[in-house]
């Protein structure tokens, strides 16, 4: 059969990202060797990456890719990476035999699922976990810095990262930057497509900076303001570790409680920062070059900003009535002596109420997956809240996941239009957004998309409640519901087992590897991955 893809020329742009992601292995490497600690885990994937990238290379050594190309080159580069970075927590777990003997054997990451499920969810920043045991004493610190910096590769996008710096991949970088950007596409910000590239990781990288300054700064700021409180816990560590998975809508933490393991004030300094990992980009960009004012004139960014103020001031006054379980169940990831802190600290207090309802919003919008405290521990009502923002993710062109404000806003619009023709049938009314009339086949493609994702997400509820009923015990519906939207939308943390103190160790291994796949074509917003199973894909 006469293909109509040139899969090698693919394959060796996947060999070229993949023999450069042994440039950020060298951090963690740099990390280990400072801590005393063994470099083999990062030693050895930094010789896979070069062999097996220069392997793929040589399959075609002058690519030339045009749009099918660049969605298989695409989607074959996300699972390339995440296979590859699962190595470093299988050598801390198994060593190298009668080479270097394993690190920690006990390590939940010894299972091979387990280990690509946690390098899945870091590179497309899902921030859902499959460690057992989060802390310094299961996991060395340069492979827990490993586990942030994934998240921090995979926010800007690995494509994006690679059409910046690589003069090879600048030719065909607008087709790649397509099929990988989050949402319905990417604005060309400058005349070359490597420049835009290039623009967008700087803001990316700045603001990153920015927050690690800010944190490590109140650290050490606290103590000689007679402060000791403000941020004792945020060592450099800590604020680069979360410096990196911030703005990536990560969500990974070396803390096992997340956020709520620092100060009321770190908590707020966090939440612009979480909120600017939502914000289309290019809009960062028109700040930038004097034009503040595009930032509010953007329908979306308004619509994104007005929807979480909205769900946080719900979430407020729910708190701040009592709206906590009444009872610890058994099986939660919380006891009765921390559900009755927890309530007696905010129900009836403004402060807490408001500070742990804004962050939970804009960290469920964002799909960040910070936790500022468990909430487990709300009522149904301030939790469905929560579920609805899964659905409603971060702005095109930014770093959340999720369906996408943009998307909603059209729909909306569309809704709107359709009441308006129904009772003036000769009208002509376009959709605008911004001033700009819309192409109807684009308003389709969002129809198509958002009604794929809902189809999606209700088949994958059933099968992995299905698969649930074999075990011991079986997962609720709402558990097994936030466990889908938080997977396929990026979010990370979802209710109950899998909760922000939890983890989804608990689904079966089918499961969680059907847990992949979701997080893979999620972060691809699922047709660019989707459309290379079909056979017209590859036929001429």
């Amino acid at each position: 059969m006469n293909l109509r893809v040139e899969y090698r020329a693919s394959l060796s742009l996947v060999g070229t990202v993949i023999r450069y992601l042994s440039v950020p292995l060298l951090a963690p490497l740099v990390v280990s060797l400072y801590y005393g600690e063994s470099v083999a885990p990062f030693a050895a994937t930094i010789l896979l990456a070069v062999l097996v990238g220069t392997g793929l290379e040589r399959l075609d050594p002058d690519p030339d890719i045009g749009a099918r190309e660049g969605f298989l080159m695409v989607a074959a580069t996300w699972l390339a990476v995440a296979v590859v970075g699962s190595v470093p927590y299988l050598i801390e777990a198994h060593g190298i035999p009668g080479l270097v003997a394993a690190v920690h054997p006990e390590s939940t990451l010894a299972n091979p699922v387990n280990a690509l499920f946690e390098a899945m969810s870091g590179f497309t920043t899902t921030g859902a976990t499959v460690l057992g045991d989060i802390s310094f004493e299961s996991h060395t610190r340069g492979v827990m810095l490993w586990r942030q910096l994934t998240q921090w590769l995979g926010g800007m996008g690995i494509v994006v990262l690679a059409v910046a710096i690589l003069p090879q991949l600048s030719v065909g970088g607008a087709q790649l930057m397509d099929a990988e950007a989050p949402g319905p596409g990417i604005e060309k910000l400058t005349p070359r497509i490597a420049e835009t590239a290039r623009v967008l990781w700087g803001v990316y990288a700045g603001i990153t900076a920015l927050e690690i300054l800010l944190l490590y700064g109140m650290h050490l700021a606290g103590p000689a303001l007679g402060m000791p409180g403000l941020a004792p816990n945020m060592t450099l560590y800590n604020a680069v570790a979360h410096g990196l998975t911030t703005m990536p809508t990560g969500g990974f933490s070396p803390e096992a409680r997340s956020i709520e393991a620092f100060s009321a004030a770190v908590q707020w300094v966090i939440v612009p920062f979480m909120v600017a990992a939502g914000v289309n980009f290019a809009l960062f960009w028109g700040v930038i070059t004097g034009d503040p004012r595009r930032m509010l004139r953007d329908v979306e960014f308004r619509t994104y900003v007005g929807a979480m103020g909205v769900i946080a001031a719900l979430v407020t006054a729910l708190l701040f009535a009592g709206a906590f379980v009444a009872v610890a169940p058994a099986s939660e990831t919380y006891d009765a002596a921390y559900l009755s802190a927890v309530t007696t600290a905010i129900s009836g207090n403004l402060e807490p109420s408001l500070r742990h309802a804004v962050f939970q919003t804009v960290s469920i919008v964002t799909t960040t997956g910070y936790a500022s405290m468990d909430f487990n521990t709300w009522s149904a009502p301030a939790q469905y809240a929560l579920l609805f923002a899964m659905f409603i993710g971060g702005s095109a062109g930014s770093t959340g996941g999720g369906i996408k404000v943009i998307r909603w806003v059209v729909i909306l619009k569309s809704l709107r239009r359709e009441l308006f023709t129904t009772a003036h049938p000769d009208a002509v009314r376009p959709l605008r957004l911004n001033g700009r009339a819309l192409d109807e086949r684009g308003v389709r493609g969002i129809f198509a998309f958002t009604l794929l994702y809902l189809v999606l997400f209700l088949i994958s509820t059933l099968l992995l409640f299905l698969d649930g009923t074999r075990l011991p015990e079986s997962f609720s519906v709402l558990e097994t519901m936030s466990a889908v939207a938080a997977t396929l939308g990026n979010v990370g943390p979802g209710f109950g087992v899998v909760g922000p103190m939890g983890s989804y160790l608990g689904f079966t291994e089918a499961s969680r590897l059907y847990m992949v796949f979701l997080m893979w074509i999620g972060r691809l917003e699922i047709i660019p991955v989707l459309v290379c199973f079909t056979p017209e894909y590859w036929r001429r």
